[in-house]
């Protein structure tokens, strides 16, 4: 069982933004760099690295999509911060 996730995350404010977003992804653009150009949170400082995490840290949709992805994966989710694109890096 997954018990810690390490990931990274470009915020925005909206769905639209998020899909483009995700598009740029797509189309070869780096995560980090999406994370410095597009992202709210502080985490954009570091490329949207948010570190290791486990289970009860973060706000519950989205520790549900980080947790649920595999390595590698990009997700989506929102919360009530806004539009989170989550790239999980690792877990254990």
């Amino acid at each position: 069982m997954v018990t810690k996730v390490r990931a990274s995350h470009i915020l925005v404010k909206d769905e639209l933004t998020a899909n483009a977003v995700l598009d740029l992804l797509r189309d070869g653009s780096r995560f980090d760099q999406l994370a410095k150009q597009y992202s709210s949170c502080p985490s954009k400082r570091n490329g949207g690295d948010l570190g290791w995490f486990g289970r009860g840290q973060m706000v519950k949709p989205f520790e549900t999509a980080a947790f649920n992805a595999t390595p590698g994966e990009i997700v989506k989710c929102k919360t009530e911060f806004g539009w989170h694109v989550i790239l999980v890096t690792d877990q254990k």
